[in-house]
């Protein structure tokens, strides 16, 4: 079996040789890092190559859904806390001690308003039937959110359209206490219909978000038992 020749000493790269190679390689990386990975990435484009080649655009892009999620996740954590249950403790303990203090007058007063029918509960007057139709303009960047008061099991009829471009959506609901819900999301849309149905007393709709350069149009059509239907201001 033929091993190939060990090379000569003369063959070998000298270490000057070495030591330009390593400053080449660090200039290459650190030129591929400010013009490239840092624009795409970041959004820092000191040299302006990154604006030129469209990667600026993308690293801005990244850093408004890195902002989105954070948002996100607090709001998540925010409403996961148990904020009524150290209330709550508190009065299951004045009952307990309410109860063992109680004198007897009381008591026999107790029991007669407990003998009483209870009064009948208040009951929420469905909301009309109605239909509106209503465009919204988004420019570049922009999110805007509509919403409508809808008690729980109401069903209403939708359909909205973009023109111009594309936007990300979100259909959700907010209950009274805050608490969120995602019915359906989308990114890159055009358009959507459907028929939603609220899953609990509170309000229901939309929250757009258009990603690109130009304004977008969105007409949205609605038809169902619901009421007040407005945007919210934030």
């Amino acid at each position: 079996m033929y091993n190939s020749d060990i090379p000569t000493r003369a063959e070998l790269p000298t270490s000057a040789q070495l030591v330009e190679s390593t400053i080449l390689a660090i200039v290459a990386a650190a030129v591929i890092l400010v013009t490239i990975v840092l624009p795409a990435e970041y959004a820092i484009d000191p040299t302006g190559v990154g604006r030129m080649l469209k990667l600026t655009e993308m690293g801005e892009i990244k850093n408004q859904l890195a902002a989105e999620a954070e948002a996100d996740a607090k709001k998540d954590a925010e409403q996961k806390k148990p904020a009524g249950a150290q209330s709550d403790r508190r009065s299951s303990l004045g009952n307990i001690l309410g109860g063992f203090l109680i004198t007897p007058a009381a008591a026999s007063d107790r029991i007669v308003v407990a003998q009483t029918s209870p009064a009948p509960a208040p009951t929420t007057a469905a909301p009309v039937t109605r239909q509106d139709e209503n465009v919204i303009v988004l420019k570049p960047t922009e999110g805007v959110e509509w919403k409508m008061d809808m008690p729980k099991g109401a069903k209403v009829q939708y359909s909205w359209t973009a023109e111009g471009g594309v936007v990300n959506f979100d259909m959700h609901g907010t209950q009274k206490s805050g608490k969120e819900s995602s019915y359906k999301k989308g990114r890159g849309a055009k358009s959507d219909e459907g028929s939603m149905t609220a899953a609990y007393d509170g309000t229901h709709g939309w929250f757009w978000r258009n990603r690109g350069k130009a304004d977008v149009k969105i007409t949205l059509k609605t038809n169902g038992a619901y009421s007040n239907l407005h945007q919210i201001k934030k």
